[in-house]
C-alpha cells in the first residue's frame, strides 16, 4: 500500500503523530518514506509531503529506506538515485539512505535524524573532549504567547511594561537589536523575566535556511525583557563554566546543530533543542579558550590605547609637546606589536620558543646560510633535520615508556647501542617516529596525551616525503656522495625547505617546555614540592632559574623533564640528560650514542661531542627502559 500524507505524520514528535505511527506499525511494515517539497500543485511551495510505501506486517521487520527529492535537482538524476536506493541493502546514496538500526515506531523519521552521514558527524563531536545535551547545561525560561496571552500586551508608557524580545530582535552577530518603533511591550509574570547571561534563539526559520541557530546572550542593557513564542529562552545552570557555555553557543551557530535538532522544520522544537548533543571542551581545550580570550582582551587594550593616543594629538598646549608625547608613547606600543608580529615568522619562533637543541641547530643553519659557506651550510641544514627527529624520538620513547606502551623500533636502537661501533642515526629516529604515527596501541591513549601530537609529525604525506628526501641526502653525505659545488645553492634551498616542512609540523614543541630541574625541596606538612628549574627554550643555554610548586615528591634534581601543554611533567632520563659538556664546557643536552664494553657514551645534540658517562647508574637506567 502507498499513502500520501503531510510530512508531519512521519516527522512530528507530537503525541498524535507518534500514536498514528504506532497504530500503523501494528498492521503494516514501512518500507520506504519519500519526502518531497512543493510536490503538489496549488499547495504552498514550502509544504513538504511524504509518500510512504507499506507492506502487510510480516514476521521480521524490514529495513526502512528514506529518500528526499530536493527542489531544483535534475529529475532524471533523482530518479536514478532513487532506483539505486531501492536496490541497496545498507549505506547512503546522494539523496537517501537505508536505516538498518530500526527505530521504535513512535520515533520521528525526519530525514536528518537517521542519516548515517549526520550520525557520524554527531559521534565525531566527542573529539572536542566530551558530549552533553543542551538540557544538561540550560533550563528553558517560560515564554509569552502573543495569541494566548494577548491580554498581557501593554504600551511602553504603562507601569511594569517590559520589552518583548522577538525572533527578529536576535541578530546573527550575537547581539540584540536596539528598541524600535514596532517593539512590543507586555506585563509579564516574574517567572518569565529574562536575566543577564540567558540565551535567546530565534524559533522560526525560512525554508532552506543554510545557517545554524541565531542565538544571542542577554546583557544588562537588554533588560527588562521577556521572550515570546517566536524565540526560545535558555537559562544556563549556575555550575556551568563559561568555557563550556561558550563552546555550546559556538556550536549552536553551526548548520550541524540545526540539522541535529531538526533542520527541516520551520519551527524549533524546544524538546529537540533540550536533547541536542553539544560538544564540551576537555582541560586542554578549556585552557586554549582561556588563552585566546586573554589574548583578545590584551589586543583590545592595545587598540584602545592606540585610539586614545591618536585622539589626543591636539590636546597638548603646544605642538612640540604633542609631537614628543606621541613619538615616545607610540614607541612602546609599536615595539609590542612588532614583537607580536615576529611570532608569525617561523624562524623567530624556532629561535626563541623551541627547545634548546633544535633552536641552536636552526640558528646555526641560518647563520651558515647567510655567511655563504655552502658546504658548511648544507651540513648544518641536514644536522638540524637529524636533531629534530632525534629529539622528538627521545620524547616519544620517554612518553611511551611512561605510558607502558612498547615500541618495536626500540629493538633496532638497542642493537645499535650494544654494537658499540656506530650509534643510532637519522634512519633509526625516523623509524621510531613512523611507528609512533602508525601504532594502533597508541591510538588508545587519552586524547590529551602528548604522544598524539608526536604521532602527527610524520603522519602527513608532505612530511613523510620531506623526511625521506632528507634521509637520502644525509645518507649520501655520510657515504661521500657529496653534492657538486655548482648544485650546492639549490640543494641547500631544497633541503632547508624540507626541514621547514618538518619544523612547521612540529610547532607543538613550542608549547612543550624542556626543563632542567636544579633543586627540589619537599614540604611534608603542605605536601608540596618547591622546585627550582631552568627552562631551556630558545637558542642559548644561559637562562634564568625559576621556581614552581608541585604536588609530586618524586621529582629528581639534575634531571630533564618535558612539561607538556597541560603543564604535566614527564621524566626524560635516561633518554635525554643535561649537563656541562666536558669537551666545550658549555651546558648541553645528551642522548645515549653507544654502549661498548668500556661504558656508556653520550652524544651532544647541540655540538655532536661524545664523552663517556662515569655514573654506574646509567647502565641500570638503560636496562630499565629496555635500551640495554
Amino acid at each position: 500500500m502507498a499513502i500520501l500524507t503531510p510530512a508531519d505524520l512521519w516527522v512530528s514528535e507530537a503525541p498524535w503523530a507518534g500514536g498514528l505511527r504506532q497504530a500503523l506499525a501494528e498492521h503494516w511494515d514501512t518500507l520506504v518514506v519519500l519526502y518531497g517539497q512543493g510536490a503538489i500543485s496549488d499547495v504552498h511551495p514550502t509544504s513538504v509531503v511524504a509518500a510512504a510505501f507499506l507492506r502487510a506486517k510480516g514476521e521480521s521487520r524490514p529495513h526502512i529506506k528514506i529518500f528526499q527529492a530536493l527542489r531544483g535537482d535534475d529529475d532524471a538524476a533523482t530518479d536514478r538515485d532513487f532506483e539505486r536506493l531501492l536496490a541497496r541493502g545498507g549505506g547512503r546514496g546522494r539523496n537517501g539512505y537505508v536505516v538498518r538500526d530500526m527505530p521504535p515506531p513512535q520515533e520521528s523519521l525526519e530525514f536528518d535524524r537517521h542519516d548515517p552521514a549526520v550520525l557520524e558527524r554527531r559521534e565525531d563531536l566527542a573529539g572536542f573532549g566530551g558530549l552533553s545535551t543542551l538540557g544538561d547545561l540550560c533550563d528553558t525560561v517560560a515564554r509569552i504567547n502573543l495569541t494566548a496571552d494577548a491580554q498581557l500586551i501593554r504600551s511602553e508608557e504603562e507601569p511594569g511594561a517590559v520589552r518583548l524580545l522577538g525572533g527578529r530582535d536576535i541578530q546573527r552577530d550575537g547581539t540584540i537589536a536596539p528598541l524600535a518603533e514596532d517593539t512590543k511591550w507586555v506585563q509579564a509574570p516574574f517567572t518569565h523575566l529574562l536575566k543577564p547571561g540567558d540565551l535567546v534563539l530565534r524559533a522560526m526559520y525560512a525554508v532552506g535556511d543554510p545557517h545554524g541557530f541565531t542565538v544571542a546572550q542577554v546583557t544588562e542593557q537588554d533588560l527588562p525583557a521577556v521572550a515570546p513564542h517566536t524565540a526560545v529562552a535558555l537559562r544556563p545552570h549556575a555550575d556551568v563554566e563559561p568555557q563550556r557555555l561558550r563552546l555550546a553557543v559556538m556550536f549552536l551557530r553551526t548548520p550541524l546543530a540545526r540539522t541535529l535538532a531538526g533542520g527541516s522544520r520551520l519551527h524549533v522544537s524546544v524538546s529537540a533543542l533540550q536533547a541536542l548533543p553539544v560538544p564540551q571542551p576537555d582541560e586542554a581545550l578549556t585552557k586554549a579558550f582561556d588563552d585566546l580570550t586573554a589574548a583578545r582582551q590584551r589586543l583590545e587594550e592595545w587598540q584602545k590605547e592606540a585610539d586614545s593616543l591618536l585622539e589626543s594629538v591636539f590636546l597638548d598646549k603646544t605642538a612640540a609637546k604633542a609631537r614628543s608625547r606621541i613619538i615616545d608613547s607610540g614607541r612602546s606600543l609599536r615595539l609590542r606589536v612588532e614583537a607580536a608580529s615576529l611570532l608569525d615568522e617561523l624562524g623567530h619562533t624556532v629561535r626563541t620558543r623551541f627547545p634548546y637543541p633544535i633552536a641552536y641547530r636552526w640558528r646555526e643553519s641560518e647563520a651558515r646560510m647567510s655567511a655563504g659557506d655552502l658546504q658548511a651550510a648544507y651540513g648544518a641544514v641536514l644536522d638540524t633535520a637529524e636533531i629534530l627527529l632525534c629529539y622528538t624520538s627521545q620524547l616519544a620513547l620517554a612518553l611511551a615508556q611512561e605510558a607502558g606502551v612498547g615500541l618495536g623500533a626500540v629493538t633496532a636502537v638497542k642493537d645499535k647501542l650494544a654494537g658499540g661501533r656506530s650509534g643510532p642515526g637519522f634512519g633509526d629516529w625516523a623509524a621510531v617516529l613512523t611507528e609512533v604515527a602508525t601504532s594502533r596501541k597508541l591510538r588508545n591513549l587519552p586524547a590529551e596525551h602528548p604522544l598524539h601530537d608526536i604521532r602527527g609529525l610524520l603522519a602527513g604525506q608532505d612530511t613523510a616525503e620531506a623526511r625521506q628526501r632528507l634521509s637520502e641526502r644525509r645518507n649520501d653525505q655520510a657515504h661521500l656522495r657529496r653534492v657538486d659545488a655548482v648544485d650546492l645553492p639549490s640543494a641547500i634551498q631544497t633541503a632547508f625547505a624540507d626541514v621547514t616542512t618538518l619544523v612547521e609540523r612540529a610547532r607543538f614543541l613550542a608549547d612543550w617546555g624542556l626543563l632542567h630541574v636544579t633543586e627540589v625541596r619537599w614540604d611534608a606538612l603542605s605536601r608540596t614540592a618547591h622546585v627550582a628549574y631552568r627552562e631551556l627554550m630558545g637558542d642559548h643555554p644561559v637562562v634564568p632559574t625559576r621556581s614552581m610548586s608541585s604536588p609530586s615528591n618524586d621529582l629528581e634534581a639534575g634531571s630533564l623533564y618535558l612539561r607538556d601543554s597541560d603543564h604535566a611533567l614527564h621524566l626524560l632520563r635516561p633518554f635525554l640528560v643535561g649537563q656541562d659538556c666536558p669537551t666545550c664546557r658549555v651546558w648541553s643536552t645528551f642522548h645515549v650514542d653507544r654502549v661498548p664494553k668500556s661504558g656508556v657514551l653520550l652524544k651532544s645534540l647541540e655540538h655532536g661531542h661524545v664523552f663517556e658517562e662515569p655514573s654506574p647508574a646509567m647502565p641500570a637506567a638503560l636496562r630499565y627502559v629496555g635500551l640495554l
